[in-house]
């Protein structure tokens, strides 16, 4: 009995399809941008950065990866191209799906942690500290209240994407169902 799925040509197309680099390069430098307008929020955050300046991190998932230079004045920027890691976070887990449910319902993807572990610490507590605060930009371009509504109604709709991906079956292209499979 063949119990591949109908659908296993497109796991195969998926995992062949990259965005062209002019794309990866362009979504880089906009993840540098926010990181940086994030970090510049929070003074303790540059400062303890600072004290790794020169430093480089990578982090890999899947066939993507960014290599992030820590400034002297405690910002990043992208790694020239060939500098060495001091440290590299690898998230492990491949599926898109399942990352997305579990950074969605508020859990830290698994990651693997090689090099420089004293960088590792001072990351952990940027995860653990830093927060981009999006009412207090929105309401700069458009002011309190309506930031506020915005801010709101975003919450609201996290959570309910939260609840749908959690009651939601992970999708399996690389075996049938068992409908599937008894032929129904």
């Amino acid at each position: 009995m063949n119990t591949s799925s109908p659908f296993s040509f497109l796991e195969s197309f998926v995992k062949q399809l990259q965005p062209p680099p002019w794309l990866v390069a362009e979504g880089q430098q906009r993840l540098v941008l926010l990181l940086n307008h994030v970090l510049m929020q929070e003074k303790e955050a540059q400062s303890r950065l600072a004290r790794k300046k020169g430093s480089v991190v990578r982090a890999q998932w899947a066939g993507f990866s960014l290599d992030l230079l820590i400034t002297p004045a405690g910002l990043t920027d992208l790694a020239p191209a060939g500098v060495p890691a001091d440290l590299t976070l690898i998230i492990t887990e491949q599926a898109p799906w399942t990352l997305a449910q579990s950074v969605l319902q508020g859990k830290a993807p698994a990651v693997k942690i090689e090099g420089d572990v004293m960088l590792a610490a001072e990351l952990g507590w940027l995860a653990d500290n830093l927060r981009w605060d999006i009412e207090e930009d929105l309401s700069r371009l458009f002011g309190d209240v309506p930031a506020h509504a915005m801010v709101d109604a975003g919450q609201r709709l996290l959570a309910r994407l939260r609840t749908f991906l959690a009651q939601a079956p992970k999708p399996s292209f690389g075996t049938a169902s068992k409908d599937l499979q008894a032929g129904t």
